[in-house]
């Protein structure tokens, strides 16, 4: 079942969500597992749905955030969920795409990316396609107002925070100035990015994250505690910082090969380390060149994978770029994401081959770890 394209309200959310909770096999004995996304916006969104079902009666619920490199659609990931034994199944602000992740499980996708299609089977509830896109977390909250109202007014911040994260402090949502109003916009932003931090340190786990999103009270309350968990975000947040300020020494390098066809210039920025910062130094340089596709290109993220986030303006459609350029190899991930903002990943050798394409040099190419030469100190980030 696919939600419409061309327009999606909490109307259409929560009928999409309480037809699916009123098909499932054992109504509220029905063991329910959440697969999340592990930044501002999955992460308040898994939290929106475990606890409005657990007001609602649905106690066998469980949730986990995605880990590093993970995306739902992995055979390592399929075999832990399959581990969990779980009788129905929500993917939560993950991409969507046509393969099957638990056949004979019902499974609910809540979504707000470029859709590569439905597993089959499966219920798909997306605000893909409309102006203003609503976040995953704004989708959850419409679907938790359908099933526990006054505990979702409760937690109208954690729909806050998805927009905050995703869309920014002027996201074209009234929920997000009622929730700044209600429960300070400082707090709100604050958390958001310490809550973004996890999933971008190098080890990649969001469960701290997620953990005191399923506990919290409110932005204020979060941030006046002094418990472990909330030590454990402000370590993660110092840790990516010190990474950002290594990658904004790196200089860019441009190819205009694809301007006819992608309406701009390409502009990639070059980084090594295992922090998940190439997007933000894509947003970083953004408004250096407004009118290019600038990509951050990280080298040392994965072993032997190259993973590259751009940010497109909004004349480009970067997915459809992507899409069309797709490399033999790709996962079913690449191109994902928004219209002016994706991305993806390859192996090494797909990528020099893919780079090269894209009309960049051997100033972008990437050798096993093996056979490089060490850089000067200065050149580093050059290389």
């Amino acid at each position: 079942m696919l939600a419409s394209e061309e327009s999606m309200n909490q109307t259409e959310a929560r009928a999409i969500f309480e037809k699916f909770l009123a098909d499932l096999p054992r109504g509220k004995e029905t063991d329910i597992h959440i697969l999340a996304d592990a930044d501002a916006d999955g992460l308040p969104a898994a939290a929106l749905l475990v606890r409005s079902l657990h007001a609602a009666g649905y106690s066998r619920v469980t949730t986990e955030a995605r880990r590093k490199f993970e995306n739902a659609w992995m055979p390592e990931v399929h075999a832990r969920l399959r581990d969990r034994n779980p009788e129905a199944l929500l993917i939560v602000d993950l991409g969507t795409r046509p393969d099957a992740i638990l056949p004979g499980v019902p499974t609910l996708l809540i979504d707000h990316h470029a859709p590569f299609g439905t597993p089959p089977g499966a219920t798909l509830l997306t605000s893909y396609g409309t102006e203003p896109t609503a976040t995953s977390g704004l989708l959850a909250w419409w679907c938790a107002a359908a099933i526990a109202p006054a505990l979702a007014q409760d937690l109208q911040w954690l729909a806050g925070i998805s927009l905050l994260s995703d869309l920014g402090d002027k996201a074209p949502f009234p929920d997000l100035a009622e929730s700044k109003k209600r429960f300070g916009s400082t707090a709100m932003r604050d958390l958001t990015t310490l809550l973004n931090a996890p999933r971008r340190s190098a080890t990649g786990d969001a469960t701290v994250a997620l953990q005191i999103l399923l506990e919290g009270a409110s932005p204020k309350q979060i941030l006046a505690s002094d418990s472990p968990s909330l030590h454990a975000l402000k370590e993660a947040k110092a840790e990516v910082g010190e990474a950002l300020a290594s990658a904004r020494k790196a200089p860019p390098k441009f190819s205009s090969k694809w301007k006819d066809e992608l309406g701009a210039d390409i502009v990639c920025i070059r980084i090594d380390t295992p922090c998940q910062v190439h997007p933000l130094v894509a947003q970083i340089w953004k408004p250096r060149f407004p009118q290019a596709v600038v990509f951050g290109v990280n080298v040392g993220f994965r072993p032997g994978y190259v993973h590259f986030a751009g940010r497109a303006p909004k004349h480009v459609n970067l997915v459809q770029f992507l899409r069309n350029h797709t490399p033999n190899g790709a996962d079913g991930t690449f191109g994902g994401g928004h219209d002016q903002a994706s991305g993806g990943a390859l192996p090494m050798a797909i990528w020099n081959a893919f780079i090269t394409e894209m009309g960049f040099g051997p100033e972008m190419q990437v050798l096993p770890r093996s056979e490089q030469l060490p850089a000067p100190q200065s050149e580093l980030f050059a290389a």
